[in-house]
């Protein structure tokens, strides 16, 4: 409803006080305040982005938000996801995100969706509300999102994050292009590593997510100057902005119905594929090393193949060092031949998943070994608890 009927929409006295910055603005004005008070927004996400997308908007006085999450607050979250504190860790972040909001704004109507967001339950959900904001991390459901929203015709703020660059536009605004005219077919599984792989500057997220609010706002009030047809990147090192246009791709295929995103994302294919080479691969658990390494073995080569930072954060004892990223480029990998020189080869990495593939790569040139099951975060948890968790 972004042209709602505002003869019926009224301010109170606290109301005209708490958004007096904004009244007072030409641009926003009483009737802009109003169309506020009468928009309706959903939030996909409470994490990085939704946690300043969701504090701005409650602050800015709309009235009725939705949140989708099913997830508990982590405390490796605390260091971006600013709508959570310390007391929440392990508890649901939907409640957490909700207490906050309600505390900013108890006049929001709130709605909650404590559930995974699915190509069963989107159209219903999304249903409801004007402006739909996608703070997600994971390409299926960002095109689930897009696909729902272009299916009933609602405008998508997205903004991504990683590392230290973030990038911010709308989707599917008066005419303009959609998320698939900017990716029309998804990356490979395991391409794009996740921000617990790669990293994230925490305030990253919320310079993305403030500009995600901004742009929600503004198509609330009806601003045609939105970035509905640009795709706003920001370098957070060189503290730069810059735009690349899009536009519609005429020969896209019209979305008709929601699909498998999990498919179309090639996630089981992939989830096969690492299932079977765990299948193929010889494990050992951080007790089983434990008990190999006590033994006194001399002809056990320890192998961390993160990244020289992390190695920094934590390691375990006698670990030799040769990235993941060394391997792959091959320079890794006659490193790996000296040290192993006939002994015996465990590999490790934060949770398995890396390691494995370094092994995968080293069984190609000849080089057998043993992946360390659950990696440094098991040895963490079932061995040494001094050595720390990140």
């Amino acid at each position: 409803m972004l042209n709602p009927n505002l003869d019926k929409i009224e301010l109170n006295k606290e109301e005209y006080e708490r958004y007096s910055r904004h009244i007072i603005l030409p641009e926003v004005g009483l009737e802009g305040q109003k169309r506020l008070k009468a928009a309706s927004v959903l939030c996909i996400g409470t994490g990085g982005l939704g946690s300043p997308l969701l504090l701005y908007l409650a602050a800015a006085g709309v009235g009725r938000i939705g949140i989708v999450d099913f997830d508990v607050v982590d405390s490796s979250n605390l260091q971006r996801q600013v709508i959570h504190g310390t007391s929440w860790v392990n508890k649901p972040k939907i409640e957490s995100a909700r207490n906050r909001v309600l505390e900013i704004n108890p006049d929001c109507q709130l709605d909650l969706y404590e559930a995974h967001l699915t190509s069963e339950n989107a159209l219903d959900i999304l249903a409801p509300y004007d402006v739909v904001v996608d703070g997600t991390d994971n390409f299926p459901t960002r095109y689930l999102v897009n696909d729902a929203c272009v299916l009933l015709d609602k405008p998508n703020v997205y903004g991504s994050i990683f590392r230290f660059e973030g990038q911010a536009t709308v989707f599917n605004y008066q005419g303009g292009p959609n998320y698939r005219d900017l990716f029309p077919e998804p990356p490979p599984p395991g391409m794009v590593p996740s921000c617990a792989e790669g990293g994230v500057l925490g305030v990253l997220c919320g310079i993305i997510g403030s500009i995600q609010a901004t742009e929600a706002i503004k198509i609330i009030l009806g601003s045609e100057d939105t970035l509905s047809g640009r795709l706003l990147l920001y370098d957070s090192q060189k503290m730069s902005f810059r735009e690349l246009k899009l536009r519609p791709n005429p020969e896209r295929p019209v979305i008709e119905k929601l699909i498998d995103y999990e498919q179309f994302c090639g996630i089981p294919q992939a989830r096969e594929q690492e299932e079977q080479r765990q299948k193929d691969m010889e494990e050992m658990t951080a007790q089983q090393l434990k008990e190999l390494i006590d033994s006194g073995a001399e002809d056990v080569v320890l192998l961390d193949v993160r990244n020289p930072h992390e190695y920094e954060i934590a390691s375990i004892p006698g670990a030799k060092l040769v990235p993941l990223s060394e391997i792959e480029d091959g320079s890794g990998v006659e490193k790996v031949k000296e040290l192993t020189n006939g002994h015996r080869l465990v590999a490790h990495c934060k949770a398995g998943s890396r390691s494995a593939k370094a092994l995968g790569i080293l069984k190609e040139a000849g080089i057998e070994g043993t992946n360390l099951k659950g990696g440094i975060t098991a040895w963490s948890r079932e061995v040494d608890s001094s050595v720390p968790e990140y």
